[in-house]
């Protein structure tokens, strides 16, 4: 079940909020808006495309980053992997909001 609400607060574990939303769900929000936009496009509905590629995809993937830096505050392991989520989280969800 999706958490919103706790994963914008930080609140769940960093694993949970890394793996669960910002690599599997970052990926099938993404490519699902991805898949919607090419159809849109090709069916010359550039406004709804632009809106489907962006407008759904882009609060997800901020909502994703900030879950993900604010449970990395809060997890108790190696600081190292806390850090190492934060830098993949924004890196890899930055890029696929902008491709």
């Amino acid at each position: 079940m999706m958490k919103p609400g706790r994963l914008w607060r930080g609140e769940l574990p960093l694993g949970e909020a890394f793996w669960t939303y910002a690599v599997i769900g970052g990926i099938a929000v993404n490519a699902v808006t991805s898949l919607l936009f090419v159809v849109l496009v090709s069916a010359d509905r550039l406004v709804a495309a632009l809106l489907v590629g962006y407008a759904l995809s882009v609060p997800y993937n901020v909502l994703a980053i900030v879950g993900v830096w604010r449970a990395a505050e809060r997890d108790e392991g190696p600081r190292a992997r806390a850090e190492l989520y934060r830098i993949v989280a924004l890196v890899g969800l930055t890029l696929l909001s902008v491709t």
